[in-house]
């Protein structure tokens, strides 16, 4: 399984990214799939999250300007930033609760993207 995340770039402060992150390979679903960012010096934190379900949850400093959506039959998603601020700058991942086996067991595994790097500057 491969998590391919793209769309960072340099943006002034108000603007826009959309992020997205794209999984491939061979498993039989995928559960939650998240948005996670870490800035320098920082600890990685969990921005946003969607469910199986649609269900979505983020994290207190990005709710209103954040949207996570996803397309469940291209398993992907993507994050619509909007009124980025230069303290949202960081390297974002996604990732993914994978759900893989056959008829006969099923097992969970969390999978990575590479990160991609959004900088905002004031």
């Amino acid at each position: 399984v491969q998590l391919q995340a793209s769309g960072g770039g340099s943006v002034q402060a108000g603007g826009s990214l959309r992020l997205s992150c794209a999984a491939s390979g061979s498993f039989l679903r995928i559960e939650f799939m998240s948005w996670h960012r870490q800035g320098p010096g920082e600890e990685r934190e969990k921005v946003a999250v969607i469910t199986s379900a649609g269900v979505t949850w983020y994290e207190q400093s990005v709710k209103d300007r954040f949207t996570i959506s996803r397309d469940y039959a291209k398993n992907t998603i993507w994050l619509q930033m909007d009124n980025l601020k230069p303290e949202d700058s960081a390297i974002y991942y996604c990732s993914a609760e994978v759900v893989e086996g056959d008829d006969l067991e099923e097992y969970e595994n969390d999978y990575w993207g590479q990160g991609t790097q959004v900088t905002v500057s004031s």
